[in-house]
């Protein structure tokens, strides 16, 4: 299968403050986040449960503006959803459209923005090969499995052909086994297409081994407690990768600044 050629965005965050006003009282959740990601990389976003992880997802892909500071998108200041920016989120069941099918699911964006009919025939074909859904694109959500739909999922962000992939929460839903074979499939569609990939999660395990870096978010307001550079040799393995003592040595830093001991 050939891939077309793409580049990862680079994403930069300026002091980024979020604070929500209302019922007599502000709400501080972000205080002056700093962080760049460069093109490629893969970032996971860790830190306690409420500490505002997807305040920032939204932030970051212009569905909620910034109170102070900025988020820069290759240079450009986001203010609004980005063309080359795709979501994954956690409830599947919620984002596919149960009455289309696999196909009509991954290819209904691309019709929104009036892309050619063969274009986007062409699109959801390579999709559904990448995701290794070939022969089920005529199934509808609700005879798949939660794996092979968040599957789906992934593969209408690929068809958008985004240069930056945000994920919240992505695998939470899902059984164990589908959650490794669902973390292998996003390291796969990294390495195909180069797309710079954000990740939200609540997984220390998860958040090592598919990331470059890992970000913590502490406090209240949130602030960035460690930015922790993964220095795991790719191709990562499900196996191997957990097994090096490294692996287990990251995981313990992280633990350790989430729970405020370090």
């Amino acid at each position: 299968m050939t891939h077309p050629m793409r580049t990862g965005a680079r994403l930069e965050l300026k002091d980024v403050t979020k604070t929500y006003t209302g019922h007599g009282a502000d709400k501080h959740v972000l205080d002056r986040i700093n962080c760049i990601v460069e093109p490629g990389e893969f970032l996971s976003i860790v830190g306690p449960s409420g500490v505002g992880k997807t305040t920032l997802l939204r932030l970051l892909t212009g569905l909620t503006p910034v109170t102070s500071g900025e988020i820069l998108l290759d240079g450009k200041i986001v203010t609004s959803p980005p063309e080359d920016l795709a979501i994954v989120l956690q409830e599947y069941t919620r984002s596919l459209m149960p009455w289309l099918t696999v196909e009509k699911n991954i290819e209904l964006p691309l019709k929104l923005k009036k892309i050619a009919k063969d274009e986007r025939r062409e699109r959801v074909q390579s999709a559904i090969i990448e995701v290794g859904l070939e022969g089920n694109g005529s199934r509808y959500p609700w005879q798949l499995s939660g794996g092979m739909q968040q599957r789906v999922a992934i593969a209408r962000a690929l068809a958008s052909r985004p240069r930056i992939l945000v994920m919240d929460e992505p695998f939470a839903s899902v059984d164990a086994q589908t959650r490794l074979d669902l973390e292998d499939l996003v390291l796969k569609v990294r390495d195909d297409f180069g797309i710079t990939t954000l990740l939200v999660t609540h997984d220390m395990d998860e958040a090592v081994y598919l990331a470059d870096r890992v970000l913590v978010l502490t406090g209240k307001p949130a602030h960035v407690a460690a930015e922790i550079a993964v220095p795991l040799v790719y191709p990562r393995d499900q196996v191997e990768t957990r097994a090096h003592p490294d692996f287990g040595h990251l995981r313990g830093e992280i633990y350790q600044l989430i729970r405020g001991k370090r």
